[in-house]
């Protein structure tokens, strides 16, 4: 993705263009209109008497909706143009464009407008090159429609072009030859409807529509959800706006499906990743309890409704396993891709259970705690049974489906992200020092759960000693002695992968760290081989495979941050975590609020600005909530019984932080924050 293209969304249903609103795309582009994992338009191109449209400005006039200012031709600063050519575009339950031409000239001209449409109907992983179309294409053109249509078998997916203001209609788009007068301007609309269709041609789209929702029902929306979130005033510069964009992202992402069509819960990320991701879903979830804890019940529902059921190695499916992936597009249907749902994943199910615990203790809403008792223990069986897949009590993974499966199965799923300090790859099955903390914190959650709501203190027991047993097990056999930090892994032998990279600073918040460690691991977290000045990086500038703008080897990722950050807190680094967010909060500053997916690992005095990853995704949706769980951990924000605890550790140079409303099972609470003298540095 790339600053010149243009990208609205609501929900599942979004759009990329160039800068002048067109779509014309190679197979592998990600640009175009897509829903449901399936490309509806890969062929959008404007032109005015043949000749293509200049850009002079885009509107970002809300998540659904933008705006474009154009002119015929290359514009010059020598000539001046006659025409202004203005597309208004949105994304409601379809794509509405209207068209505006301004005729500026003193004499009246004669105008061919055209629209060269086109749909490839590529499914998501055909345009990442891991899946093949197969099926065959049909047009129809009747009056002022335009059908475009692709069927495998029961599979059918139809695009519909609308146009009822005299366009002439033909299978490659539509038409219009008009007179405009001096001063005056022409307009039209058009519309562009997507259908999912079953093998009995019914659209199943439908059923995630209550009644024809309209401009104005999305602007109601957003007004209610920001309305609902906490209020944030601050004299600090970086936050407010990153604040209001984060929140608005969200609402952006939030999406139905086809299993639970009353309820929102948050898609991964545009353009990749407009699905259910278990974990990306769980970890959002977790940033924004504080903000939005709607979020999250939704989410519960659909993990547990899918929830692994039995042992099927092309999904890489256990009893108890919690999804990875599930999508609707062809390749899924056909079972040439695994993901309808896809379970290749090893931390989605501890942090099922983390979600589940932590939103009863923000809400006081113990019912799906209860509804949710026999998913949990499922889950919980999981990590002993299934995880723990050479019996020294690690969660490991290795891909059941060697052939479309995921190789790493962790958040770090690049084939090259677990490696050992020299660069070398570990052999299989692999147990993540971060997937271990889960685990553990997994286990101590359970254990509350069971004692108080589920009535079955002997059960607790045993998990708190399990987790016991975990603690120290791992403290042994992880702990690089000669460096003082966690190795990155073990490795089938249970050797140390010995890299050093950020996945130890989940440890801190999953708390597995002993305290008299803590500070070695703070001061490697924070030191100049990890830390950039903007963030912490994924690996070590001083490991064979460190690269600056590698994937999850030397890149930055904010989620991945804003849960170090957190982490500090609890261990007492409130320096430490103030100076993460601080890093963070001015990064979001220089990409308009809005923190990507990912961005280079570059020395922050190297590059003055963050470097955004070449294909990151943006918005992508942990990366949305990462400034939320970092205003958190500034303010020190913890749900305390039925009272909201506020902690908050600012620097003098921030002023003062107020956060207002927070919904909570305390009702409604108050966070206010002023800065304080710097820190000492822990030792």
């Amino acid at each position: 993705m790339t600053d010149d293209q243009v990208k609205i969304l609501n929900g599942t249903t979004f759009m990329v263009s160039d800068g002048s609103g067109d779509v014309s795309c190679s197979p592998a582009s990600p640009m175009g209109l897509f829903a449901f994992d399936t490309r509806f338009l890969s062929r959008w191109q404007l032109t005015v008497n043949g000749q293509p449209l200049a850009p002079l400005s885009v509107d970002d006039l809300q998540y659904f909706e933008t705006r474009f200012f154009l002119v015929p031709g290359p514009p010059t600063q020598y000539v001046d143009a006659k025409l202004s050519v203005l597309r208004q575009r949105s994304i409601v339950t379809d794509l509405s464009e209207r068209l505006t031409l301004i005729n500026h000239d003193q004499v009246p001209i004669d105008l061919t407008i055209r629209m060269e449409v086109g749909s490839d109907f590529a499914d998501v992983f055909e345009i990442r090159g891991e899946a093949v179309k197969k099926g065959q294409y049909y047009t129809r053109v009747e009056d002022s429609h335009l059908c475009m249509g692709y069927r495998r078998d029961q599979f059918r997916r139809e695009t519909l072009v609308i146009c009822e203001d005299g366009a002439e209609m033909d299978d490659r788009g539509f038409t219009w030859r008009v007179t405009l007068a001096a001063q005056q301007e022409w307009s039209a609309a058009v519309q562009v409807k997507m259908s999912v269709l079953d093998g009995h041609g019914k659209d199943v789209r439908k059923a995630l529509a209550v009644g024809r929702l309209t401009r104005q029902d999305l602007e109601s929306d957003l007004a209610a959800w920001l309305d609902r979130a906490p209020k944030l005033t601050t004299d600090w510069e970086p936050l407010p706006g990153t604040y209001h964009r984060s929140l608005v992202d969200l609402a952006a992402l939030r999406y139905r499906t086809l299993s639970y069509p009353n309820s929102t819960l948050p898609a991964a990320g545009l353009p990749w990743f407009m699905a259910l991701v278990g974990r990306d879903s769980i970890i959002t979830c977790l940033q924004t309890l504080p903000f939005a804890s709607q979020l999250t019940t939704a989410t519960l529902r659909m993990l547990s409704a899918f929830q692994g059921t039995q042992l099927d190695d092309f999904r890489d499916e256990e009893p108890g396993k919690i999804l990875r992936e599930f999508r609707y597009g062809e390749s899924a249907a056909f079972n040439e891709m695994p993901h309808s749902p896809y379970y290749g994943n090893a931390d989605g199910t501890p942090l099922f259970v983390i979600l589940l615990d932590e939103y009863e203790r923000w809400t006081g809403d113990d019912r799906l705690v209860r509804d949710y008792e026999q998913e949990v223990r499922t889950a919980l069986h999981w990590i002993d049974e299934y995880g723990d897949l050479l019996g020294d009590g690690y969660v490991r993974y290795q891909p059941r489906n060697q052939t479309t499966g995921v190789v790493n199965q962790v958040w770090k799923e690049s084939i090259d992200a677990i490696c050992f300090r020299d660069g070398r790859l570990p052999a299989m099955p692999r147990a993540t020092c971060e997937v271990q903390g889960y685990a553990y914190d997994a286990k101590m959650r359970g254990a509350r759960l069971a004692r108080e709501f589920w009535d079955d203190p002997e059960y607790a027991d045993r998990l708190e000693r399990e987790a016991a047993e975990l603690r120290d097990r791992f403290n042994r056999d992880f702990w690089v002695e000669d460096g003082q930090y966690y190795a990155l892994a073990l490795d089938s032998a249970g050797s140390q992968v010995d890299a050093l990279a950020s996945n130890m600073g989940h440890l801190l918040w999953s708390g597995i760290v002993p305290q008299h460690r803590a500070a070695h691991v703070v001061r490697h977290l924070l030191g100049p081989e990890l830390y950039s000045g903007w963030g912490v990086r994924t690996l070590a500038t001083d490991q064979a495979r460190y690269n600056p703008i590698g994937y999850h080897v030397g890149a930055v990722w904010p989620w991945d941050n804003a849960l170090i950050a957190l982490g500090l807190r609890r261990y007492g680094f409130h320096r430490e975590a103030w100076t993460i967010a601080e890093g963070m909060l001015e990064a979001a500053q220089m990409f308009g609020g809005r923190l990507p997916e990912a961005f280079g690992g570059y020395e922050r005095e190297l590059t003055k600005y963050p470097v955004e990853y070449p294909t990151a995704s943006s918005p992508q949706a942990w990366s949305t909530g990462a400034p939320l769980m970092l205003l958190r951990a500034i303010l020190g924000l913890e749900p305390h019984v039925d009272h909201l605890a506020v902690t908050p550790a600012l620097p003098e140079k921030v002023g003062r932080i107020e956060l207002l409303n927070i919904r909570g099972r305390w009702g409604v609470a108050d966070a206010f924050g002023h800065g304080r003298p710097p820190y000492r540095p822990q030792s």
